[in-house]
């Protein structure tokens, strides 16, 4: 992958990603150098990682967070942002209610403060951009496929992408500035004039499965337990291959 930095992998088997195990165990200082508000319940925190190994689009990190009395919370959150050489890498958090470290972020964290992360982690997940992908994402499901779109944007990829993203509207759609043609928006609860209503279904995602490109789609799809198989059971439906399709779920 010319022009970034990517960290050490190896093809395990046909499409999984071996990642590097010191890369991964090793845990590293991030400084937060800038925040941006996504929607009413979502932020962008940049964060500087000057030792950073890379990532492929698809992995994420682990974050910990250590309290004054010594008390540590860790948790497992999808890289935004694509591969480059820049030495920082993006987090996009939804707000979870009671959420320690959701919270912190969204309430105490400031351009400045430090925090650990240790990764990239999974390889399963990952998109090398050397094949069709088809991405389906539900709310914050869309932040390792964004990663995957700004990577193929980036890199001036030729190779098919697609995207479907469910939002309850268009105000809670992440990335909503920043999504191109290779996308389209499922609205569950409001819609703009003339914009359907309702749960993805076979009709956004049929289209896609009869006009494969060469060599097919790797589906990867990322969202809620509930979200992943729905739409998991709408690409078999379709005639995707079930050892092609790779799912991420949260909650």
């Amino acid at each position: 992958m010319t022009g970034t930095t990517t960290a050490v992998t190896r093809f395990a088997v046909p499409g999984r990603i071996a990642v590097d195990g010191g890369t991964a165990s090793r845990w590293q200082t991030a400084t937060v150098t800038e925040i941006r508000r996504e929607t009413p319940h979502a932020a962008t925190f940049r964060l500087a990682v000057p030792a950073w190994a890379g990532h492929l689009p698809g992995q994420h990190l682990m974050l910990r967070l250590t309290a004054p009395d010594g008390y540590k919370a860790q948790r497992h959150y999808s890289i935004a942002s694509a591969p480059d050489e820049s030495g920082h890498i993006e987090l996009t958090l939804d707000r979870v209610p009671d959420g320690e470290v959701s919270g912190w972020f969204h309430t105490v964290a400031r351009p400045g403060d430090t925090i650990e992360v240790r990764g990239p982690l999974s390889g399963f997940f990952a998109w090398p951009g050397d094949r069709p992908a088809l991405l389906l994402g539900a709310g914050s499901g869309v932040v390792p496929l964004m990663s995957m779109v700004r990577y193929h944007r980036t890199q001036g990829l030729t190779v098919p992408l697609r995207m479907l993203v469910s939002a309850r509207s268009p105000e809670e759609l992440i990335y909503a500035a920043e999504l191109g043609p290779e996308t389209t928006p499922v609205f569950t609860r409001s819609a703009p004039p003339g914009v359907p209503v309702g749960r993805m279904t076979a009709a956004h995602v049929a289209p896609l499965l009869a006009e494969q490109p060469d060599g097919g789609w790797e589906a990867y799809v990322c969202g809620s337990n509930g979200f992943a198989e729905h739409a998991s059971r709408l690409l078999v439906a379709a005639g995707q291959p079930v050892d092609r399709i790779r799912i991420e779920r949260f909650g």
